[in-house]
């Protein structure tokens, strides 16, 4: 690697082009390089890794195999710059454009997202959400928040940076009660769970529930039957079956709207799943981002 050369941001935002493009033509046009200009930067890109960045296929180019390992952290490093120029020490949500990106569980996004959005329109007409699921695997460092803004899911599972406690829910039983014999209202016993087979979310790989302890606790183990990702699809597989389902009451109580089900009392007492904002410590000081989180908790405080 060229030890002479000095990267600038114009640099950087020539090789993220490259990188996502492939072609010297489209690359410049988004940012605004003649052709020649493109060329000259890409030997310059070249240079300094000591990689060619783009190689010949066809009639195009395809990315290197440290071209492709480059790409995640350019991305990044262009958000990064763009969320930095976007910093303001003051901040107005009724004048602002900004764009807020959320990672969130299709729990959260099903029962916050209402009166959310209706609070942000009435304060912040010009404001945007990206709001797009937690990813996969369950994030094991802070670099993990550097791509949103915050991340809203469940307290206990190791996501890292600062966090804010923003609501609680309870975790019921629910049934299809025509299916299972069972009436509106009947508790079911722990037995009963023991016995009857379950519809079960899952998450990333060796993630467990609350009430996945708590019933380990109790000795009991569940007999999953399915399995589907995320509470949301959980109440469409119950109606029609024996089965029997354990899930945050605020979301049990929107399926039975829909659905033939019932929400019962559950036999292990009380658990609940705790639901807070994560987000990484270099935003504490962002006022937008203070704002979003004050306006999560009065959207919470409205549940």
């Amino acid at each position: 690697m060229a030890d002479d050369l000095e990267i600038d941001l114009n640099l950087l935002l020539a090789l993220g082009a490259l990188l996502e493009h492939r072609n010297l033509t489209r690359a410049g046009e988004r940012i605004g390089m003649s052709q020649p200009a493109m060329s000259a930067a890409l030997a310059r890109l070249r240079r300094h890794f000591g990689d060619d960045l783009l190689e010949r296929e066809g009639r195009g180019y395809k990315r290197t195999v440290f071209g492709e390992q480059l790409l995640p952290a350019v991305r990044e490093a262009l958000r990064q710059m763009e969320t930095t120029m976007q910093r303001s020490p003051r901040f107005d949500p009724a004048e602002s454009d900004r764009e807020f990106s959320i990672a969130a569980s299709d729990y959260t996004v099903s029962i916050l997202a209402d009166p959310l959005l209706l609070l942000v329109k009435q304060r912040a007409p010009r404001i945007r959400l990206n709001l797009h699921p937690i990813p996969a695997s369950l994030p094991s460092s802070s670099a993990v928040l550097s791509t949103d803004d915050l991340l809203i899911g469940p307290v206990g599972y190791d996501f890292p940076g600062r966090h804010l406690e923003l609501f609680r829910d309870r975790f019921v039983c629910v049934v299809d009660p025509a299916a299972t014999g069972l009436s509106d209202g009947t508790t079911l016993s722990l037995d009963d769970l023991a016995r009857m087979p379950h519809a079960a979310p899952t998450f990333a790989p060796g993630s467990h529930t609350p009430v996945d302890r708590a019933l380990g606790e109790l000795g009991v183990t569940p007999r999953v039957r399915v399995t589907v990702f995320g509470w949301l699809s959980v109440p469409f597989v119950l109606a029609g079956t024996g089965m029997v389902a354990i899930m945050p009451e605020r979301m049990a109580r929107l399926a039975i709207r829909s659905a033939p089900l019932a929400v019962l009392e559950p036999p292990f007492g009380l658990v609940e799943l705790v639901e807070a904002a994560f987000w990484h410590p270099s935003r504490t000081d962002d006022p937008a981002v203070r704002w979003l989180l004050s306006t999560l908790q009065e959207a919470a405080r409205e549940l």
